[in-house]
């Protein structure tokens, strides 16, 4: 039987990602680790896990705690990679969520020193999902040329502390792919309108998210952003709970080099921290080997080469989340450079 720790797991996202894996039915011994126990005994009592405490500044303490462990979640902020290093060195494996695009390198560095089983790196928007459903509508194409992502957030979608700081640090600076060139941008200065086709358009600016490199080296599109926009959700509109929207749009041209153009939208009715915790279960799933394929080897493990997309789109749809597909215009609209 694996165990794994789930390092914030009675989070907003950490308890989410706990239920998924009980609702997967996979015979897990799950351990929660956090600063606060007492917080997680409730939620530990429900999935059958085990509570340690748990400090990122005294990660081998914690690690001690919780016994021989395959495998390590982190849903917390790990800035100085006390953790990520500490679980490499016990030999065990890695999935953190936390990354950005303009630090990522030096926890890749770590990853590839320390590593004696997989260290995955998931700092992409809703810890995948976005990817994902943008690699799978890319198989539609037989040249990718422009890639525009975007996400809508509702404020009546709760978000923990982690997250709230999270996005105020994405938005310090952006990356985004211009005429196959990377650019840094400051994201007011590079606002764009997103049209729902329906519901009322938003204003999104650029993220700092690893959407962008990964879907860029993947399709190698020259043309990629991800903006974020705040607004109400289609939940909301439809007079219920908030929910989490993502537009996956995909311009270029299709195997008989004819104009090609698709709108992927996904849509989880439970809010964004129920879609991240999903897209950490498909990481776990594939880190251990759980989707049925041999887990992939020692070292960094990037989800836009190591998962499948169109797997990863059917267990979203398992849980509840709604994906569809549908043409787009022949050329992008908006203000998006």
């Amino acid at each position: 039987m694996h165990r794994i720790l789930v390092v914030g797991g009675y989070g907003l996202v950490g308890g989410w990602a706990v239920r998924h894996l009980r609702a997967a039915g996979h015979d897990l011994d799950v351990v929660i680790g956090g600063r606060r126990p007492d917080e997680a005994a409730v939620p530990a009592r429900e999935s059958g896990a085990r509570v340690v405490k748990f400090d990122t500044g005294h990660a081998e303490a914690g690690l001690a705690a919780a016994g021989p462990v395959d495998l390590v979640v982190s849903l917390v902020q790990d800035p100085d990679d006390n953790l990520l290093r500490a679980t490499l060195r016990a030999g065990s494996a890695h999935l953190g969520i936390v990354r950005k695009a303009d630090n990522v390198g030096r926890t890749m560095i770590a990853a590839a020193d320390l590593a004696q089983r997989p260290a995955m790196i998931m700092g992409h928007w809703q810890a995948g999902v976005t990817t994902f459903a943008t690699l799978a509508a890319a198989r539609e194409f037989g040249r990718v040329e422009r890639v525009e992502l975007a996400a809508l957030f509702d404020r009546a979608d709760p978000t923990g502390p982690m997250t709230t700081g999270d996005s105020r640090e994405f938005f310090d600076r952006a990356l985004l792919r211009r005429d196959g060139r990377w650019e840094n941008v400051e994201p007011t200065a590079d606002i764009r309108t997103v049209d729902r086709g329906g519901p009322p358009a938003f204003d999104a600016r650029p993220m700092g998210v690893l959407d962008v490199p990964a879907v860029a080296a993947v399709t190698g599109a020259p043309n990629v952003r991800f903006d974020l926009g705040v607004g109400d959700s289609c939940g909301t509109l439809a007079g219920g709970t908030a929910s989490h929207e993502i537009y996956a749009d995909l311009w270029g041209r299709d195997d008989r080099d004819m104009p090609a153009a698709l709108r992927t939208v996904v849509s989880d009715p439970l809010g964004q921290a129920h879609l991240t915790a999903l897209g950490v279960l498909i990481g776990i799933e594939r880190v251990l080997g759980l989707d049925g394929a041999l887990p992939p080897g020692a070292g960094v493990v990037l989800p836009e080469t190591a998962i499948d997309p169109v797997r990863a789109l059917s267990r979203l749809r398992a849980f509840g989340v709604g994906i569809t597909t549908v043409p787009l215009p022949a050329a992008p609209s908006g203000t998006a450079g």
